[in-house]
């Protein structure tokens, strides 16, 4: 079938609006129409290189939209299904069978393989234009900056149809990855000192769910005012500007000693050794933010001895299905009002969003596609 999609042609080129054609559904697979996909750092760091993605091809893993056919063999999705796409993983290996599928053996080849990770046609792209020649596909098993979606069907995460469909796509990687962090993650418990470096969507989401949680001190750092203005009025109990203040010594001071926990969600490196600094003797410090390829941190070795944790987790840990439904519904109940975060562009106006989310004038955009 005939879809629009931004092409990326090459390492750093810009998002381009093309016609081309995406297969029809096979085998385990399903098609998905894109209602609306949000905008996530990693987006950016596969178009600059940061990522092995093969171009030319197309991001966008942040999907949410209506299942219009699915292949043979699928009984899980339904034509008519109003779904978020999660993450791909092979289902088979170790991790997998754990409860763990973000940390699935094949993650590599899943998110950035440039094709079909399972199924008959595994390892060939979906994609191709007029000519034939093909262009990459199913970054994150999905590549939604389209209008449509070719994904696999187990992947995908049936939503109320009721629920706010535009906003859920950044419910898959983003604002899962910062909740999922704390409920998955970490899971403080009654009294827990929290801190979160960084208070972009991520790390937003990240303190809307300590809120949920027995954390009686949270603090917000970063060093754009606005947005620590606005963490505090999601439930941060202190809000420290790094542009202003020794944030580590801050954090001390406000928890009369060092952190039971920090979220480093920046993946600035001088960031991460912070927030490692935070937390002390079996504290733990959570790293979530990207940093650029093949870059490295070191840490004070008698300190981190002492029974400190530094771990990193992707996607917010566990399974896309129970973290997805239930941040939807305490979305619903007000709980995690991460609507706030939210502004929308047009598909054609995809660099000027990514242009608003680097200057901070935007915290989580999401691309609403037209018909």
């Amino acid at each position: 079938m005939e879809i629009t999609a931004a092409v990326v042609e090459e390492v750093g080129a810009p998002f381009r609006l093309a016609t081309l054609e995406l297969d029809e559904p096979g085998p385990g697979e399903a098609l998905v129409r894109i209602v609306a996909t949000g905008i996530c750092h990693t987006d950016e760091i596969t178009r600059h290189g940061d990522l092995p993605m093969p171009f030319p091809g197309v991001l966008g893993h942040e999907g949410a939209g209506e299942v219009v056919a699915v292949g043979d063999g699928v009984s899980a999705v339904r034509p008519g299904d109003h779904v978020v796409i999660g993450w791909p993983s092979c289902g088979q290996c170790r991790n997998c069978r754990d409860g763990e599928p973000r940390y699935c053996a094949r993650l590599g080849e899943a998110l950035c393989g440039g094709g079909r990770l399972l199924g008959p046609r595994a390892g060939e792209t979906a994609l191709r234009r007029a000519d034939g020649t093909p262009v990459h596909s199913h970054f994150f098993g999905q590549s939604s900056f389209a209008t449509y979606s070719l994904t696999w069907a187990d992947a995908l995460v049936v939503v109320p149809r009721d629920a706010p469909l535009e906003l859920l796509g950044p419910l898959a990687c983003g604002l899962s990855t910062g909740a999922g962090a704390v409920m998955n993650t970490l899971r403080p418990g009654p009294g827990s000192s929290l801190v979160v470096y960084g208070v972009g969507a991520v790390g937003l989401a990240a303190i809307m769910a300590a809120c949920l949680s027995p954390a009686t001190k949270i603090i917000a750092v970063d060093r754009q005012p606005a947005r620590l203005d606005l963490a505090l009025e999601l439930g941060a109990h202190h809000a420290v500007n790094a542009a202003e203040k020794d944030a580590v010594a801050e954090v001390h001071r406000l928890c009369d000693g060092p952190a039971d926990f920090a979220l480093e969600c920046t993946g600035v490196i001088s960031v991460v050794r912070q927030a490692a600094d935070s937390v002390g003797m079996l504290g733990t410090c959570v790293l979530i933010g990207g940093a650029p390829a093949g870059a490295e941190f070191s840490v004070d070795h008698l300190s981190t001895l002492w029974g400190k944790r530094i771990v990193g987790t992707l996607g917010g840990s566990g399974r896309s299905e129970p973290l997805i439904r239930t941040l939807i519904e305490l979305q619903k109940q007000g709980r995690f009002p991460f609507e706030r975060l939210v502004r929308f562009y047009d598909l054609a106006d995809i660099e000027k969003a990514i242009e608003d989310s680097r200057r901070a004038d935007v915290l989580k955009p999401v691309v609403r596609i037209k018909r």
